[in-house]
């Protein structure tokens, strides 16, 4: 099985506010970017498509070192939240509605196809990738801005 290393992020000016996000896929040493820009949107919902587009692009079943600086994926599919969130209905513990079951629910299907290691790093520190997955995202909101 092929290995795909992928470093993710994404950006929201305001939140919610004008959107971008940015993937960063490296197989042998060959690096791929893909980016993009969502309007009115969240910095979760931006930090979620770089993920959900990443692993899509992929063409086949691999195995995955996924980085992102996102607490909120990485925590989710490492500590059974997404599990427990299904199981409930999509409710938080709180009995809350889930947010962004959308996005969950493509993460789920994409992230399925493949072997895939969920790494938090450090968010705006000395990650050379996740530095310029972020400037790539920021580019895209400026774009349009």
């Amino acid at each position: 099985m092929k290995e795909v290393i992928i470093y993710t992020d994404g950006a929201c000016s305001g939140n919610p506010g004008n959107g971008g996000w940015a993937a960063i896929m490296i197989y042998k040493g060959i690096e791929k970017v893909l980016s993009g820009y969502c309007p009115n949107t969240t910095n979760n919902r931006m930090e979620m498509f770089a993920v959900i587009f990443a692993l899509k692009a992929l063409k086949e079943k691999c195995i995955v070192n996924l980085y992102s600086d996102s607490a909120y994926i990485i925590d989710a599919m490492t500590k059974n939240w997404i599990q427990k969130w299904q199981s409930n209905n999509w409710k938080t513990s709180s009995k809350e509605e889930v947010k962004n079951i959308d996005l969950w629910k493509d993460l789920l299907l994409y992230s399925s196809k493949h072997k895939v290691n969920w790494i938090k790093v450090k968010g705006h520190s000395d990650n050379e990738y996740n530095n310029r997955c972020d400037e790539i995202a920021r580019n895209e909101i400026a774009k349009v801005t």
